[in-house]
């Protein structure tokens, strides 16, 4: 086992989650060696036709994890270890925490073709494609903005990939893909105890969603909003509840981001496709849920 490949226990966890040779030919026989390819890439952020040969073919390595990206692997794989863990308690639905982060895009994830995308051996377009690739112009140049509901042990619940000039305010869009399934029946558990968030998250439109959801949360009020609210007086509206010790933490989020950008593929993007990168990040978010 070389640095950074899964171990023995990762892999046992892993592999009954991951899709099954069907038909003939001998399809898909070395699951675990070409997943550590994926890891070593994803890892180091060497180019694809870099890899080391004893992970194989690198082609074999790319079509593996692009086609799993586009047709929604990494997303079943990430829900169903995310289901074993909330069986075994290890999801803290205490507080998720919500923010967002910028991604610097390499000059390589410039320049992808404009014609839609399509899964390998089919038809159908891939999952998490995005017509502006999810690049965007900002101060740094391209950037890509990855947002992140996080449960209170610092593991990811839910990716969001959006253009870096995009605002923060993805609460909704990022709470509405928290889905952990229930292995013994009944529906998926979608809503957490509490939600923390920064004053990016404090909109009123996003303060109602919550509360139509029966969700606490814990929001900053922005200093322009409380200026305004104590101007109308009585129509104004009643103060935000805030608890600052509750609020304290939001850094839980960021560290998972500081765990998520461990991979150098992740803190910066050396994808064209949106979708292949938001496999990638997903794939990140697998690892630490299968590490803890």
């Amino acid at each position: 086992m070389g640095r950074g490949d899964l171990s023995d226990g990762e892999w046992a966890r892993l592999e009954p989650t991951l899709p099954k040779s069907v038909g003939g030919g001998g399809r898909w026989q070395c699951h675990r060696r070409v997943i550590n390819g994926i890891l070593f890439r994803q890892r180091t952020g060497l180019p694809w036709r870099d890899l080391p040969p004893r992970f194989g073919n690198r082609k074999t390595v790319y079509d593996r994890h692009r086609r799993w990206s586009a047709d929604g692997t990494w997303e079943r794989v990430l829900r169903t270890v995310q289901a074993d863990a909330d069986v075994e308690g290890r999801i803290d639905w205490s507080v998720v925490s919500v923010d967002s982060t910028v991604c610097r895009a390499h000059q390589h994830a410039a320049g992808a073709h404009h014609r839609v995308p399509r899964v390998l051996g089919g038809q159908r377009r891939p999952a998490e494609h995005r017509l502006d690739e999810a690049l965007g112009r900002s101060r740094g140049g391209l950037t890509t903005k990855i947002h992140l509901a996080s449960d209170g042990s610092c593991r990811s619940l839910a990716v969001l990939i959006t253009p870096g000039q995009w605002g923060d305010a993805q609460l909704i869009n990022i709470m509405d893909r928290v889905r952990v399934p229930r292995p013994a029946g009944g529906r998926p558990r979608t809503r957490p105890d509490h939600v923390c968030g920064d004053k990016a998250y404090g909109s009123r439109r996003n303060r109602l969603y919550l509360r139509r959801r029966q969700v606490r949360h814990t929001i900053p009020e922005p200093k322009n909003r409380k200026v305004n609210r104590r101007r109308r007086g009585s129509h104004g509206g009643r103060p935000t509840c805030f608890d600052s010790t509750t609020c304290k933490r939001r850094n839980e989020v960021e560290r998972c981001f500081n765990a998520l950008k461990g991979s150098r593929a992740v803190a910066t993007r050396y994808d064209k496709r949106a979708y292949v990168f938001h496999g990638t990040v997903t794939f990140a978010a697998i690892r630490l849920w299968l590490r803890y």
